[in-house]
């Protein structure tokens, strides 16, 4: 055990080297005044923000850290001094990532990845707390042969498991070529073994964001890491000792780490596992860190996994293009009598896919009709709104929108495996059954290729959508009895509760009051649960006796009062997986709404990361609030300070998005046209006093309301 120790302090001394020559080039060429920063986040380097408390700006602030994480390095004899070197380590890789960062915004180019972004961290907030990603898999070093690479690569991917790559496995996944990149995740991060500080920044952005964990807060990572982060590491022979070092800090997270080199290791259960036979790295790993895979197991010709959900296919790659907005398509899921369904039949009316030439459209409709003694129409939506993830999971086939403006694209690779219209129905079969199955007892698919079909189908399926919503807009939070509270992202951020009402959705954007309805009868004991909503306080704001002490009892008292329809007054909680977020703009006595894919500034001086890092965690934080994007053209958005007529700036993509509804809500609370012709964007401009300039011109109703700040 001591040789191994020594490899740890030999590899941590490595590192810090490593890390003070570049330091000291960097400095020798650009001055300490230099600027540090990583792109798009609002955390500085946050591994030295995480482990020291340290927000590092210059390059002269970073010089000055050294002696401190040199501290960080002991070559003591107690397990503790290798797990604190291990750590010393990861900070000494930060600072030679910096450097890099210092001399260039995109030192990878495109060939890496490199820094992930805070939007990118808070993207994995959902499916890691639905489990849809059950964990994390750092590969290190190139695997025996390119042949195998690739196969551990897909197998994780095929369980769903987000891929990192470090070293010599990139180079073999590009020869056998595998698909990577975030949205596939499989993510090539860095030729070097200090491209690792990345993945430990994004770990510890995850603890700062989803649970609130503050700078300086040691034991408040450790446990956070080693609780609530599924991660593990594969690392292929021969392991130097600059990975043995990177080892014990992720050991020290919780992170098991597994390799089939024997050299002067030894095994530690739970931790350090020597698996000789490196085809069995999957299996050792997922038992190692206690991750159970529900394998998903359909008669379909390629592989289902949530890791393809990001897959995008090209035109040069597609072999047919389903086009709903050119050609009759849709998807329709139809409540029938359990006499009338067979179950798992599944039916092609019409010509299959390899009836078409190659790259070229067609039309094809899909109609589900299920039949289970507890199964309501209004499940029938929320069906027709999984299709999407389920499909978009098939390996090769990518699918975007609903009901009748779908689109299916195949690609070659997924034709020539022999995927055909019939496995879209297999697929849709087999998953419906399996999450659906305490509603659903018998499920069939049938699928529409004939023009004539098509035509007459859409019209039907079209009188049905039509109905539906005539129902949701039916739904609003007074003239229903319950709300149901959401308690889902409570796995990363403890203190979180989500209010899901008819008119406010999921702060994630993915969860409706129907939706909650559904999980919660789906599964009375799950995330979901009913809130009476009997003793009111003030409807206007939102505020219901018996929602508090819901609210109360779900965040284990961490909360005492929420007000549904106010930013100023104990808003909801973020858990930091929120699709927007507004803040007040003082100038203006509006506010700001900014969505997670938009990377530039607004006339807050802060970008969303740096907005976003004002809440989050399950905290409340007046005047500023994370939100779903339909929750803007809510009559409930900030009811209690005036409503939407508050929004003053937000990108113009999000503007693009929410305007057609948003209009509308505004026509019929302040009687005001074209509303969004009034709303700033970053066209316009992304300054305060330019802004309340452009206010005047349009003449926002914004300029008539009471003030915000008094």
């Amino acid at each position: 055990m001591k040789l191994l120790f020594n490899r740890v302090f030999n590899g941590a001394d490595e590192m810090y080297r490593h890390a003070q020559e570049a330091l000291t080039g960097t400095i020798g060429e650009l001055g300490e005044s230099a600027p540090v920063t990583m792109p798009n986040t609002a955390y500085f380097l946050a591994n030295h923000l995480a482990y020291l408390g340290k927000k590092i700006t210059t390059l002269g602030e970073l010089r000055d850290c050294l002696s401190e994480l040199k501290a960080w390095m002991p070559h003591g004899p107690r397990l503790e001094d290798a797990f604190k070197s291990g750590f010393g380590t990861v900070l000494a890789a930060e600072v030679i990532e910096a450097c890099k960062y210092a001399r260039s915004e995109k030192p990878y180019g495109d060939e890496y990845w490199g820094h992930l972004s805070d939007a990118e961290v808070r993207e994995l907030g959902v499916p890691l707390v639905t489990g849809d990603i059950p964990g994390f898999v750092v590969i290190i070093g190139p695997a025996p042969s390119e042949a195998e690479g690739a196969e551990l690569i897909k197998g994780y991917q095929s369980r769903g498991i987000f891929v990192f790559l470090i070293g010599g496995i990139i180079e073999q996944a590009k020869k056998m070529k595998i698909n990577m990149g975030f949205p596939v995740r499989v993510v090539p991060v860095g030729p070097d073994i200090w491209a690792v500080a990345h993945i430990i920044s994004l770990v510890n952005r995850a603890a700062m964001i989803f649970g609130a964990v503050q700078g300086g807060d040691q034991e408040g990572f450790d446990q956070y890491t080693f609780h609530r982060i599924r991660a593990l590491v594969n690392a292929f022979e021969p392991v130097t000792d600059l990975v043995v070092a990177c080892g014990g800090g992720a050991i020290a997270m919780g992170f098991p780490v597994i390799t089939n080199d024997t050299r002067d290791m030894w095994p530690v259960p739970k931790s350090l596992i020597i698996q000789r036979n490196s085809k069995k790295f999957i299996e050792t790993s997922l038992e190692a860190r206690d991750i159970k895979i529900k394998l998903n197991n359909l008669d379909i010709p390629v592989a289902f996994s949530t890791a393809f959900e990001g897959e995008i296919i090209r035109k040069n790659d597609m072999q047919v293009d389903i086009d709903g907005s050119r050609l009759d398509c849709f998807e329709w899921v139809r409540t029938r009598a359990a006499a009338e369904v067979e179950d798992h039949a599944i039916k092609l009316i019409g010509s299959d896919i390899d009836a078409v030439d190659e790259g070229s459209r067609m039309g094809l409709g899909m109609v589900i009709e299920v039949a289970g003694k507890n199964m309501q129409g209004d499940f029938e939506p929320v069906f027709e709104r999984k299709i999407h993830h389920i499909l978009n999971c098939v390996e090769g086939v990518m699918h975007t929108g609903q009901r009748d403006l779908i689109r299916i694209r195949v690609s070659k690779t997924a034709f020539q495996a022999g995927f055909r219209a019939k496995h879209l129905g297999e697929t849709l079969y087999a998953r419906i059954k399996s999450e659906y199955e305490t509603v659903v007892d018998k499920c069939q698919v049938t699928i529409y290729t004939n023009p004539e079909d098509l035509k007459e189908l859409r019209a039907q399926a079209n009188q049905v959508y039509e109905t539906r919503d005539a129902r949701l807009k039916s739904l609003t939070d007074e003239n229903v009895e319950v709300f149901y509270n959401c308690i889902l992202c409570q796995s990363f951020s403890p203190a979180h509760v989500c209010v899901v009402t008819p008119e406010r959705l999921g702060l994630c954007g993915a969860v409706s009051w129907l939706d909650a309805k559904a999980t919660n009868e789906l599964d009375p004991n799950g995330p979901c649960q009913v809130v009476t909503k009997k003793r009111v306080v003030d409807e206007n704001a939102g505020i219901w006796e018996d929602v508090n002490e819901a609210v109360n009892h779900a965040s284990h008292g961490s909360l005492q009062q929420v007000t549904l329809y106010s930013i100023m007054r104990d808003p909801m909680t973020s858990c930091g997986c929120f699709e927007c977020i507004c803040g007040i703009e003082p100038f203006s006595n509006g506010v700001v709404i900014v969505n997670r894919e938009h990377t530039g500034m607004t006339p807050l001086g802060m970008t969303f990361s740096e907005m976003a890092s004002m809440t989050g965690g399950g905290v409340q934080t007046p005047g500023f609030m994370g939100h779903g994007k339909q929750f803007i053209s809510s009559k409930k958005f900030m009811k209690a300070e005036g409503g939407p007529a508050r929004i003053v700036w937000m990108p113009k993509a999000l503007k693009d998005f929410v305007g057609t509804k948003l209009n509308k809500a505004a026509k019929e609370l302040y009687g005001v046209e074209n509303f969004t012709s009034m709303i700033a964007d970053e066209t316009i401009t992304e300054e305060a006093e330019t802004l309340v300039s452009f206010l005047g011109e349009r003449g926002h109703p914004v300029l008539s309301l009471e003030p915000l700040l008094s």
